[in-house]
């Protein structure tokens, strides 16, 4: 299977790691082409993100390997998009 784009839902503590550790980890997995990580939550003791990763024939289980190498913690696929298109997601009127 092609996966083009995997977005994550990550928690790390507070001080570590950095998010530049996450993002570095993420880059050194094979056909990793881009990251954005996203703050969605900080409470006293953990931050919450939306990580999103692109790429070509992206490796799951690498990527939440590197991810939870670093320290941070792996929630929840949110949107995987594979095959030989990206398919953006419509919104349907209700």
């Amino acid at each position: 299977m092609n996966v083009r784009r995997l977005a994550l839902d990550v928690d790390k503590a507070i001080t570590r790691p950095t998010i530049p550790q996450i993002a570095e980890a993420v880059e050194r997995v094979q056909s990793v082409r881009g990251i954005n990580i996203t703050v969605t939550e900080i409470d006293v003791e953990t931050i919450g993100m939306d990580v999103t990763i692109e790429g070509e024939h992206l490796d799951y289980e690498q990527v939440i390997t590197a991810i939870e190498s670093t320290g941070a913690v792996v929630h929840s696929i949110d949107q995987l998009i594979s095959g030989d298109v990206v398919v953006e997601h419509v919104m349907r009127g209700r």
